[in-house]
């Protein structure tokens, strides 16, 4: 009698962990997103800019500083070519991240931005930037990884600096997976 009872708890702890594990992993990190692009909480910026004429403000200057860092399970080097730059608000600037991989096997990476103060997030306009698609290099493969981006003039007067951090993750699996995924359907089609 007090072994099926175990075996019940047991039985549902053993769901309830694996329920709490899938949500973790699949229904978070889109309500996150969501989240964060609706408050601005975090500093996450948007997608895609498209740049209007606008007057530049040559009478001020914004320090934009770059971090790089990768997530616990990337080996690849990845860094910001220069450690910041002062633009004038309006003014386009270019700039580049350099990565490499240094495994043996082709690997695809995604990086990850956030804008510090969260306030600027909103003000802080990427025209072209390498986080919008994924980056894949081959073994021992290096690459420049382009950013351009425009500091809005209506950024507030109070803010001087803005920190664009990256964060590049390993998502060579998921893309795996998702090929094959993608290879088995148009299989199916064309077998029906």
């Amino acid at each position: 009698m007090a072994w099926s009872e175990n075996a019940k708890v047991t039985g549902k702890l053993l769901a309830f962990a694996v329920s709490m594990l899938a949500f973790a992993l699949f229904v978070m990190p889109p309500l996150y997103d969501a989240f964060c692009e609706i408050t601005g909480l975090n500093g996450k910026t948007g997608a895609k800019y498209e740049a209007v004429p606008a007057g530049v403000d040559t009478e001020r200057l914004v320090t934009v500083q770059f971090i790089a860092s990768n997530n616990e399970n990337m080996p690849w080097r990845f860094r910001p070519s220069v450690v910041s730059v002062k633009v004038h608000p309006g003014e386009a600037m270019d700039t580049v991240f350099l990565a490499e991989n240094p495994t043996g096997k082709l690997m695809v990476g995604q990086a990850i931005p956030s804008v510090v103060p969260f306030k600027a997030a909103q003000y802080f306009h990427k025209t072209e930037c390498f986080c919008f698609n994924q980056q894949t290099l081959a073994a021992g493969e290096r690459a420049e990884l382009p950013l351009r981006f425009i500091v809005d003039p209506d950024l507030p007067p109070g803010v001087n600096t803005i920190t664009l951090s990256y964060t590049l993750f390993d998502v060579t699996e998921r893309v795996s997976v998702n090929r094959e995924f993608d290879n088995k359907s148009t299989d199916s089609e064309r077998e029906g």
